[in-house]
């Protein structure tokens, strides 16, 4: 850790760069390499400046900050942001924390929880390996035929396109996936190829064997292209194969198979959030308690299993009171029964918003991303943001 500890400060408030330059004034390794009150000059001396930490001010222009923050994200790879506002609403810190902020830091700054934050700031800074803040999301239901797929493709086709971060879909039904199918892909390598040769994969080789689609941020992990490569697979494989991942990509979406076994079960594990899916009948319902049954043995809480409802209508006979009645749990997404719209995208193999981009599905699906993101950084925030207060 020889290396010097470069921090930029832009800040409105002049006393603010006061604050930090005193608080840091015993660490030598510490450079402050300028302390700004506008964001333009401030900007302007990070492209000199080149690997730094910069605290931003966000109080007193929150959305032009904002979209300075993702400027920076784009342009100033080295550049690690930590916020700084007296406005802590949950809102506005997650629009930071999506623009690219990586630390947000409330005003006025107290010396002991900055110190605090400072070490956490250094132990990512000098680190030459990336942090791992990638999410896993799944999309499992023990009963087929109940939509999961086309879930899991238009999420993740939307989380890319939101994020503009790398986002990775694997399509866990080994023996009858059909993510490829949904996205008119022709993988020239599967997840048996990848499996196969995990060990041996750089991070480059490994985007390399993805299949990326069309010009998105969005590259696909297929089903084995032989089915009877299936069987070889391993638990353990994919376990790799996720950490792996987890070192590139923001966010690594999983359609699972139906059937439990090591494989499901390793890969609901290594999920940070699974959306148990199921629609509004009878027959789905019950199987769906199962699957809550099996997932307490489990272990699994309502933070990390989130009930979404598919293919639903106001009309139904069973109502959603109803079915929270039965789970004792609140449904966490529903999505509107499109009938049209929906077997058009398969059909033509695209996702329902290249298809009609106004559709209430569409529309839908794109809040449903939001929300998804929203909550996996809420939930970072608690176990980070919010225990330093």
């Amino acid at each position: 850790m020889d290396e010097n500890f470069n921090i930029v400060i832009i800040d409105e408030d002049e006393n603010t760069g006061k604050i930090i330059k005193s608080y840091l004034s015993s660490n030598e390794k510490v450079n402050i390499c300028g302390v700004f009150t506008d964001f333009e000059t401030g900007l302007e001396a990070l492209s000199k400046i080149g690997k730094c930490v910069l605290f931003i001010d966000v109080s007193r222009n929150f959305d032009r900050a904002v979209v300075q923050i993702k400027n920076i994200k784009d342009n100033y790879k080295d550049v690690f942001v930590a916020a700084l506002s007296d406005k802590t609403s949950t809102e506005n810190i997650i629009k930071v924390m999506r623009a690219g902020a990586k630390e947000f830091i409330t005003k006025p700054v107290i010396q002991t929880k900055f110190l605090e934050i400072i070490e956490e700031i250094k132990a990512e800074y000098f680190l030459t390996e990336q942090i791992d803040t990638c999410k896993i999301i799944s999309t499992f239901s023990n009963k087929g035929g109940i939509g999961k797929t086309s879930i899991a493709v238009n999420l993740a086709v939307e989380l890319a396109q939101m994020t503009k971060e790398k986002v990775a879909l694997i399509d866990l039904n080994l023996q009858l996936g059909d993510v490829a199918t949904f996205l008119d892909l022709s993988p020239a390598f599967a997840i048996d190829y990848i499996s196969d040769n995990i060990n041996n994969l750089n991070d480059e080789d490994l985007l390399k064997a993805m299949t990326r689609y069309k010009n998105t941020s969005l590259y696909v992990i297929a089903d084995p292209l032989n089915v009877d490569k299936s069987q070889d697979i391993t638990a353990e494989q994919i376990k790799k194969i996720l950490s792996a991942l987890k070192k590139n990509f923001s966010y690594i979406v999983i359609d699972i198979a139906s059937n439990i076994d090591s494989k499901t079960i390793m890969a609901l594990d290594y999920s940070d959030l699974i959306l148990l899916i199921s629609t509004a009948n009878l027959p789905a319902i019950r199987s769906t308690q199962r699957c809550m049954e099996f997932f307490k043995k489990l272990n699994y809480g309502s933070e990390k299993t989130k009930l979404v409802l598919n293919r639903y209508m106001d009309n139904e006979e069973i109502k959603t009171p109803d079915i929270e009645e039965v789970f004792k749990q609140k449904v966490y997404w529903k999505i509107p029964n499109n009938y049209l719209t929906m077997m058009s995208a398969i059909n033509k193999g695209v996702p329902v918003n290249e298809i009609n981009s106004e559709a209430n599905i569409s529309v839908n699906y794109k809040t449903f991303a939001a929300k998804v993101s929203d909550y996996l950084i809420t939930e970072r925030l608690s176990k980070n943001f919010y225990n330093k207060q």
